[in-house]
């Protein structure tokens, strides 16, 4: 649909003829333009059309001529969803499966997570990475298939070798606190105790129910007893066990709920439960692209006005000619 931001403008059309009606004086008789060659007379006429065509595309251009395309809608959910990934050192343990092979904790969560992703058209993500340190490593963003291929790229260790639940907590907080949505989530993916930070993991949780966000916790891996017959009971890596009881804590705080995954069969069917828990709130955003249009009534103006000026130069050339 063709638009005019300016549309009054327009009523200046009769101007210049008014200015001319209003001030005759130089106005050229007709007797005199009648005893011009036939030349001059088609010049003249000539020059008063173009300056007509000027002023209309002058005019044209000054209103702001726009054109509406057709409705486009978007599906917005109002909610913002964190996922809080582990990818302290004890993430490339393998001790999963995937389709009855063995692998590693980080590579089985990658496989579900991604398709998790895909499934949250119309929410929000953000991602979170944490070892011995806590990042902001997606901010929150509609651009899904990005936030996907980024996770794709983590690896073990890339944040240090210890696990900072807390410091994880505290960022989801600070990422989430300026936002507006409705409803605010956080997924906590960890293989391990809380063995490094500043935050206490169940006091940060408590801070983020306060903010109105809710945290479902996911262990992922093995528990101390099915790591003791794995390695001995002498031999067990330090912060490489799910303390369970430190993820049922940070969940029934926020008002969340904890989950255990041992293979990535169970961890889909988490996230499948996830989804049933935070179903995706179809809203809809609509909106109607405007393309502004004036640069060529513009165009048209500049291309009369220097052709004009052309002329009339040409023209003087040739009255100073011997």
């Amino acid at each position: 649909m063709l638009g005019f931001e300016f549309w009054w403008l327009m009523l200046l059309l009769p101007l210049p003829a008014a200015a001319r009606w209003l001030l005759p004086v130089g106005k050229p008789s007709q007797l005199a333009i009648s005893s011009l060659p036939a030349s001059r007379q088609s010049s003249l006429r000539l020059a008063g059309l173009s300056l007509w065509l000027f002023w209309i595309a002058l005019l044209i251009a000054a209103s702001r001529p726009f054109w509406l395309g057709d409705a486009i809608s978007r599906s917005q959910s109002g909610r913002d969803l964190m996922l809080a990934v582990d990818i302290s050192g004890s993430m490339s343990e393998t001790d999963m499966t995937i389709d009855s092979r063995t692998a590693s904790r980080i590579d089985v969560l990658k496989v579900v997570a991604q398709n998790f992703i895909e499934r949250r058209q119309g929410d929000r993500l953000g991602l979170i990475l944490f070892g011995s340190n806590a990042y902001s490593f997606v901010p929150l963003t509609f651009d899904l298939d990005t936030l996907r291929e980024l996770l794709l790229d983590v690896s073990p260790g890339l944040a240090g070798r210890h696990t900072a639940i807390g410091d994880a907590i505290g960022i989801a907080i600070k990422s989430m606190r300026e936002q507006r949505a409705e409803h605010k989530v956080l997924i906590l993916v960890t293989d391990g105790s809380n063995t490094a930070g500043f935050e206490n993991p169940v006091l940060a949780a408590a801070a983020a129910a306060h903010q109105g966000m809710t945290i479902y916790t996911i262990g992922v891996g093995s528990d101390n007893e099915s790591l003791r017959r794995t390695y001995g009971v002498q031999n067990v890596p330090a912060g490489i066990a799910l303390n369970e009881d430190l993820l049922r804590q940070i969940a029934a705080v926020s008002g969340g709920k904890y989950f255990r995954a041992t293979s990535g069969d169970r961890l889909e069917q988490i996230y499948l439960a996830l989804d049933e828990l935070e179903p995706v709130e179809h809203k809809y955003q609509t909106h109607r692209p405007r393309s502004e249009l004036f640069v060529w009534p513009l165009l048209v103006a500049l291309t009369i006005l220097v052709t004009r000026m052309l002329v009339t130069i040409r023209q003087a050339r040739r009255l100073m000619a011997p």
